[in-house]
């Protein structure tokens, strides 16, 4: 009967330890389902507690406190900017249910190259109800953007290397 019970824990234990693991582990997701998810995240549309991405990963808190983790794409990295004329905040890992910027839903020009003069990105965007532009681009390369409105601008030097950050709050319309 003692053999019986041990064999019975034993075997439990096994079951419980792959069912920890499996629960655990991250789930693989395209680079066009993390951007809709991160995407999703911006605009509000979740249930979540918070979200917030870091240069390798958007980290989820559900309503029971659960944190989950996903990483992001190995080609893409994640940066949104909140240009600004008055009020900004110091940031360094942008909070997609939290952070909010001056100038909400406004239209800006966005230029974007990369260290070679190559043009990235070239377009009007508009800016999401937190006051964000949320971009992804090739990781680990140095780019000059400049923003742009009623002819006052803003210019800076931004990277997509690990550990950069995420939360552009600094590029002031002058």
């Amino acid at each position: 009967m003692k053999k019986i019970i041990s064999i019975f824990t034993i075997i439990v234990a096994v079951i419980l330890t792959v069912v920890i693991i499996n629960r655990n582990q991250t789930t693989e997701f395209t680079s066009a389902e993390i951007e809709e998810l991160v995407h999703n995240y911006s605009i509000g549309n979740h249930n979540d507690i918070s979200a917030s991405i870091t240069s390798e990963q958007l980290i989820v808190t559900k309503q029971n406190n659960e944190e989950i983790t996903y990483d992001l794409p190995d080609d893409q990295f994640f940066i949104s900017i909140a240009p600004y004329q008055d009020e900004t905040h110091p940031c360094v890992n942008h909070s997609l249910t939290g952070c909010q910027g001056e100038m909400v839903n406004e239209e800006f020009d966005l230029l974007i190259e990369d260290a070679d003069g190559n043009v990235i990105i070239d377009q009007t965007v508009t800016s999401l109800s937190n006051g964000f532009i949320d971009l992804w681009l090739p990781r680990n390369q140095t780019y000059q953007v400049i923003i742009s409105q009623n002819g006052k601008s803003a210019k800076s030097e931004l990277s997509s290397f690990r550990d950069d950050p995420t939360c552009i709050t600094t590029m002031q319309l002058k």
